[in-house]
């Protein structure tokens, strides 16, 4: 899903209107999610599709490599990366200071994303009670921070397109910091709150930390550049899902899956919410290389494709259809989404083609929805699919 942002929608039973709000994930000032009667998780039933961001592009940095050690090169008694294929985790979560790298859950045929915590901050990645909500408007309320690491496989990331980016060395490695705009839109000035920091992990592989915070001095660069040591190789472990394709439109390849979350960056937003599993398809398949930030990202980069969503139904502003299966239409009357309740309504499979270019017909949708096989215990990950089995029938 194109992840403008998660946004606040009205409950009830029939497809919700949605209402981009860009300052939620973007400015890092409100909360991304709110109780659950107050939201549609974007790719859940009656989801909201969004973008969270525009492209990064222009200036451009010295690619000069002086020595083995500087360009990233692996060195005596460091364990090299595994060339592993996509949809596989390759690193693990580990703590830098106050933040916290937690273990990958989105993978693409570029990268992998894992949720980055602060113990200074309070994280936007999850649905807020009540008393929480209360909280975050009192003077000692948390700053919050919707931060994230993208591992990048090599020649995906593109240090050169960082647009006003400083080159650095840390830990001798090449390195960019970028302070980025307000809303994460290029025609913006920029918002101290909002950063980027990426450095060379590996020979012409980077990684880059994202950091969208109420407060405008943490996390500094400082703090996100002691992220370096910690990232190591480990795996590689192809990415399970809950659930395996049994039919696809001609031409339509997967791009990113979500272990126990949505699909991209939306699984990043929510990543505590209990969702199961997605992935997301293009038509054709998107470039690999040259990229500054995720595929959705960027709004409009995605123009043909769709989503499959496996949530709980807690996960959903619709009330739950036992048994049912219901299609509903998008903008313009064109692609929309389709639904298939579990027989107990626990759980919804959702594919939809919001968000994503609207171009696949809903009877496509319904078809590949019917085609989707939910794994036998769908909270056991033991019984989960890897992801190179799931995606093709």
């Amino acid at each position: 899903m194109q992840l403008r942002e998660l946004v606040d929608a009205v409950t009830g039973d029939e497809p919700p209107m949605g209402r981009t709000v860009d300052d939620i994930v973007a400015a890092g000032r409100r909360a991304e999610r709110r109780r659950r009667t107050r939201f549609a998780t974007a790719g859940a039933a009656g989801l909201v599709a969004v973008a969270v961001a525009a492209a990064i592009t222009v200036p451009t940095l010295d690619a000069r490599r002086t020595s083995s050690a500087l360009s990233g090169a692996p060195r005596p008694g460091v364990s090299p990366w595994p060339d592993a294929s996509p949809f596989t985790f390759t690193f693990t979560g580990y703590d830098a200071g106050t933040l916290h790298v937690q273990d990958p859950i989105v993978v693409s045929t570029a990268y992998q994303i894992a949720p980055v915590y602060s113990d200074r901050h309070t994280s936007n990645d999850k649905p807020v009670s009540r008393d929480e909500a209360i909280e975050e408007n009192t003077a000692r309320a948390k700053p919050r921070l919707w931060a994230y690491l993208t591992v990048y496989r090599p020649g995906a990331f593109d240090p050169a397109a960082i647009k006003d980016g400083r080159s650095v060395r840390v830990a001798g490695r090449r390195a960019v910091q970028a302070t980025l705009p307000f809303g994460l839109d290029p025609r913006n000035p920029v918002e101290p709150g909002n950063k980027l920091f990426a450095w060379e992990y590996a020979h012409n592989a980077w990684a880059a930390v994202t950091s969208i915070s109420g407060d405008t001095a943490t996390p500094s660069f400082a703090d996100l550049s002691g992220l370096v040591a910690g990232l190591k190789p480990a795996g590689p472990t192809p990415a399970p899902l809950p659930f395996t394709v049994g039919y696809l439109p001609r031409g339509y390849v997967p791009l990113q899956v979500g272990t126990h979350a949505m699909p991209g960056l939306s699984g990043i937003a929510t990543a505590r919410a209990g969702d199961y599993g997605g992935a997301t398809y293009t038509r054709p398949p998107l470039r690999t290389s040259g990229l500054t930030a995720p595929f959705d990202s960027v709004e409009g980069g995605i123009r043909d494709g769709f989503h499959i969503f496996v949530t709980p139904s807690t996960s959903s502003n619709q009330s739950p259809e036992p048994g049912a299966t219901r299609c509903y239409p998008g903008a313009a009357r064109r692609g929309g989404f389709c639904n298939v309740w579990s027989a107990d309504g626990s759980v919804v499979v959702q594919v939809s083609s919001e968000g994503v270019g609207g171009q696949v017909p809903q009877a496509e949708l319904l078809r590949i929805a019917q085609g989707i096989t939910v794994a036998d215990d769908v909270r056991d990950e033991s019984t989960w699919t890897p992801a190179g089995d799931a995606l093709t029938p």
